[in-house]
């Protein structure tokens, strides 16, 4: 992993995340993120495309963008994986919490104004060479 593509990605108001399909095509989301260590992380629902696209297969592109889905800058490879263990859960939405504050915290009130019972599941990802298939 190069140190300058992590903190770029980072640093980025937004991650465009693209997860493989079974067939191989690419399918690109932007998405919040926040950063520990040298591991991002994203909360998604558990049924959201790109969490069964990361069951699938591990492989991700990575490329900081706009809240359309525009890059920002080149990609990059990494892999994911889901975390639904709820406390890792909760650790992630704490994370993107503490990142993006109000706007996160209303993201919440509206999932709970909807009454929306789909869980949550975090988004572990590394910037870096992908998992061999």
């Amino acid at each position: 992993m190069s140190q300058s593509d992590f903190d770029r990605l980072a640093a980025s108001k937004y991650l465009s995340l693209t997860t493989f399909r079974k067939s191989g095509a690419a399918v690109a989301t932007p998405v919040w993120l926040a950063a520990d260590g040298d591991l991002l992380y994203v909360i998604t629902e558990s049924g959201a495309g790109k969490a069964k696209r990361l069951r699938n297969s591990g492989r991700v592109m990575l490329a900081p963008c706009d809240s359309r889905g525009r890059l920002n800058g080149d990609p990059v490879e990494g892999t994911g994986r889901v975390l639904d263990n709820p406390d890792d859960v909760k650790a992630v939405l704490e994370r993107i919490e503490k990142r993006y504050g109000l706007m996160a915290k209303l993201m919440g009130l509206v999932r709970t104004v909807r009454r929306t019972k789909t869980p949550q599941v975090g988004l572990e990802l590394t910037v870096g060479t992908p998992l061999a298939e």
